[in-house]
């Protein structure tokens, strides 16, 4: 599938899947999206403590870039799992600019860290974060009770409704421990019947710039 790199609206990079005319982030701006849901929406709930992270869908390694940053602000330890069944490869990765327009130039080598370090193997990324790459489609998840916090990234329904069914929620609630969260960027009325046919309670938020809502999940203790 041809691919591009693209400039989103807040001057941050993401990369274009031309075919499908679907991006691995908001085209309205790939770091605002970042930030508005998984952080302020999903890890702002957990501060002062230490959290399990899995992330659905790696991809560029933004999320987890932005979470090691918000980690060293906080003090904050972050055990961090991202799950990607077709890794971006290195000159997509060196494309990306995330480092400069997060104002990051000191965290450059952890950026780099995180996709040169092994896969399928826990690294320490620094003292208080680290970083575990799964190389794994979604449905082969099989964790029980292990995460806080779930950033629910993959691509979207349009293109990838398998990836937003019962059965995939399914998977997302037994990984959580009792009153963990899950966040996306989505909001469609599909997606919230299979996150509440799984047991989830589901909450509409304001979404990120250029879409107007998005949806947090709890698993209720």
């Amino acid at each position: 599938m041809e691919r591009e790199i693209i400039k989103t609206l807040d001057g941050s990079t993401t990369i274009h899947l031309k075919e499908w005319d679907e991006c691995y982030h908001s085209k309205h701006g790939a770091i605002q999206e970042a930030k508005h849901v998984f952080i302020k929406n999903g890890l702002s709930l957990f501060e002062d403590r230490p959290v399990n992270i899995l992330e659905i869908g790696f991809g560029t390694g933004l999320n987890a870039f932005i979470t090691f940053l918000e980690a060293k602000q906080k003090n904050q330890i972050i055990n961090y799992v991202g799950v990607e069944a077709y890794p971006v490869n290195a000159d997509e990765v060196l494309a990306m600019n995330y480092v400069a327009e997060l104002d990051a130039l000191e965290f450059e080598n952890i950026f780099a860290k995180m996709h040169k370090c092994d896969w399928n193997v826990k690294n320490e990324i620094c003292g208080q974060f680290s970083l575990t790459k799964r190389k794994q489609f979604f449905d082969e998840i099989d964790d029980l009770e292990i995460f806080d916090l779930i950033y629910f990234d993959a691509f979207g329904y349009r293109v990838q409704p398998e990836l937003w069914s019962t059965e995939i929620f399914q998977k997302m609630y037994n990984s959580l421990k009792p009153n963990g969260v899950l966040v996306t960027y989505a909001a469609r009325g599909v997606v919230k019947r299979s996150m509440i046919a799984v047991g989830f309670t589901v909450e509409k938020l304001a979404g990120p710039p250029g879409k107007r809502e998005m949806f947090r999940a709890f698993k209720k203790a």
